[in-house]
């Protein structure tokens, strides 16, 4: 048995109000870089379904920048550690890690030659450091602010030149190597956010929150002018890039536009609008090659285009917040991935293509825990918010008729034909027909966790918080307790009927999977050791003879029914993330979900 991922469905950018997101560009100008959590997310530009994820950070990480040579990656994290590592391989090799300064890095620079790093953020004892790459010693002291330092960079063209900018609302200035602070422009009245040189070094501009964007001379620092004529922006301007010829640059506001500067005659020449939300605040930008690239509060990554400023050509879209729920559904012999996040946001993805939306309208307010599709091709969703949902994956749009508010919260879903749906909360069992309440189990002598109903509709089995699955015949629209129980090994965290009915998987807390065989009155099967920590997920495979289990030990494995020795193990199947749904699309395809937002496929060979 051998697994291959066959793709990789990358989350958004981490985002934050009021907070700039920088973006890393590829010299050879091919893929750019951002990050989220615990990852770095290298993208081809063009075809941005092509992905790479780097997670080797124990903390979270907040910027990420290619040498100019383009054959190394210079990351920065919360805790102040850069690692600099290989791109031209697929394990990307530590090459040096080291530890500037204690606290958040905000920004890094190389020198043009790849041999010199200089970063910034919110140390404790220092804001900044400069330093040889593969020795780490320091190559002159960044001074001269009080505050934390936003943006560093580094003139790409000798002499070499540093600039900073802060929240003290000061930039500063300083020559090098070794770097010297020379003098500090006080021009900014709010936090300074973006300090960049045009790309031939002759001139450098600073942006701040005051909507305000100022050039000054790239070799002596000395102020040049200003863009726009009152201010650049009716809102601070969190990130500025300048085009390759060094003749025009763009900015990112959180007015919720981005403008295209001719910086010769420090006119606008287009400005482009990006929706009227708070999400659609800009606070990130990157202009390459052709390609003019933007940020929105919600993550979303705009491909501007300059003949249609008003609608960008592309928008990537996905997941920027952990995503806790999986399901698959065929529509037309297409195979969507349905996913749903610690938000509330639901997605739909193309399973060949990647192509994804999101749902239209108003949906879940809080984190998704739990989805299936029904025969009714309706989406049925649990979530925290203390609400099931049914919405039309034909229609893809919300409605507040498919909607039916829970007494308690509710943990996990199934469904079954004849429009019946088990859902089952915080010390409740529910039977839904038809997206309405027809029976309600309350006053249990059991924490329930997670139920299925048999795919036939005439079973519904719950499994509780003291490791017993206690099964109940749906008669009409009642439930009734048949007395009969089966023994997991732990208590009941996930559980699910083959796609034929035939056994019944159940997960638990010490480790185990037990498979039950329904005809046999539901005796055990096979137990399926492996896992060294919870198990947190499992899913059928269409062909019934296999499931793939997920546990807090980040380990995925894929069973075989009918010999518990036969396994394959997907190890790091998300690195230094729990996986948190499973899905299959057909029985050679595997989908994994975790809490680095990001989605991948795997092509299994039994």
């Amino acid at each position: 048995m051998t697994y291959e991922l066959k793709h990789v469905f990358a989350s958004l950018p981490q985002m934050e109000r009021g907070v700039a997101k920088v973006l890393g560009g590829d010299p050879k100008g091919n893929n750019f870089l951002y990050t989220n959590g615990k990852s770095v997310i290298i993208r081809n530009i063009d075809n941005p379904a092509i992905a790479d994820i780097y997670t080797e950070h124990p903390h979270q990480v907040t910027v990420a920048k290619y040498a100019p040579s383009g054959f190394y990656i210079a990351s920065g994290d919360v805790s102040g550690k850069i690692r600099i590592w290989d791109t031209t391989q697929k394990e990307h090799l530590l090459k040096y890690e080291y530890q500037p300064f204690g606290g958040k890095i905000k920004d890094i620079a190389w020198t043009e030659d790849s041999k010199r790093i200089a970063c910034v953020g919110e140390g404790r004892e220092k804001f900044g450091a400069v330093f040889l790459w593969d020795t780490g010693s320091s190559v002159g002291e960044i001074s001269g602010h009080s505050k934390i330092i936003n943006s560093v960079d580094i003139k790409q063209t000798r002499p070499y030149r540093l600039i900073t900018g802060s929240d003290d609302n000061c930039g500063a200035f300083f020559e090098g190597p070794p770097f010297k602070f020379k003098f500090s422009s006080t021009d900014h009245s709010r936090f300074v956010n973006c300090v960049r040189f045009s790309p031939d070094g002759n001139r450098f501009c600073t942006a701040g929150a005051d909507g305000q964007i100022f050039l000054y001379d790239g070799k002596t620092g000395e102020k040049l002018g200003v863009l726009g004529a009152a201010k650049a922006h009716e809102g601070g301007v969190y990130a500025v890039s300048w085009s390759p010829d060094s003749s025009q640059l763009i900015s990112a506001s959180g007015d919720k536009t981005v403008k295209l500067w001719d910086v010769g005659t420090s006119m606008a020449l287009t400005t482009f609008n990006m929706g009227g939300d708070v999400m659609d605040q800009q606070l990130g930008c990157l202009w390459q090659k052709d390609h003019l690239l933007s940020i929105s509060l919600s993550g979303y990554i705009n491909y501007l285009d300059k003949s249609n400023p008003d609608r960008p050509f592309r928008t990537i879209k996905g997941h920027s917040k952990s995503i806790q729920s999986l399901t698959v559904h065929k529509n037309k012999g297409r195979a969507h991935i349905y996913s749903g996040s610690h938000d509330g946001h639901i997605n739909y993805w193309d399973a060949e293509t990647g192509e994804n939306d999101c749902f239209s309208g108003k949906g879940h307010s809080n984190l998704v825990t739990k989805m299936a599709v029904d025969e009714a091709d309706q989406l049925v969703t649990c979530s925290m918010d203390d609400t099931v949902r049914f919405t039309s994956v034909t229609k893809k749009e919300y409605s507040a008729s498919n909607l039916v508010k829970m007494d308690f919260q509710p943990k996990h879903v199934s469904v079954a034909t004849g429009g019946l749906t088990l859902a089952v909360c915080i010390g409740q069992v529910v039977l839904l027909k038809d997206q309405k309440k027809v029976f309600t189990l309350d006053s249990l002598d059991y924490e329930p966790e997670a139920g299925a109903i048999h795919p036939g509709g005439s079973t519904a089995a719950v499994g509780g918080a003291d490791g017993k699955v206690r099964l109940y015949s749906v008669q009409g629209n009642t439930l009734k307790d048949e007395g009969k129980s089966m023994e997991a090994k732990g208590p009941v965290t996930d559980m699910a009927y083959s796609k034929d009915g035939a056994y019944l998987a159940v997960t638990d807390e010490k480790k185990v999977v037990t498979v039950f065989t329904v005809a046999d009155d539901y005796s055990v099967k096979n137990d399926f050791y492996g896992h060294h920590a919870k198990v947190v997920t499992l899913a059928w495979s269409p062909d019934n003879e296999h499931f793939a289990s997920g546990g807090m030990d980040m380990m995925v494995y894929v069973w075989t029914v009918n010999d518990a020795d036969k396994r394959l193990k997907i190890p790091d199947a998300h690195r230094l993330h729990h996986v948190s749904g499973l899905a299959w699309i057909d029985e050679h395809t595997l989908v994994t979900t975790s809490h680095d937002a990001s989605i991948k496929q795997w092509t299994l060979k039994f």
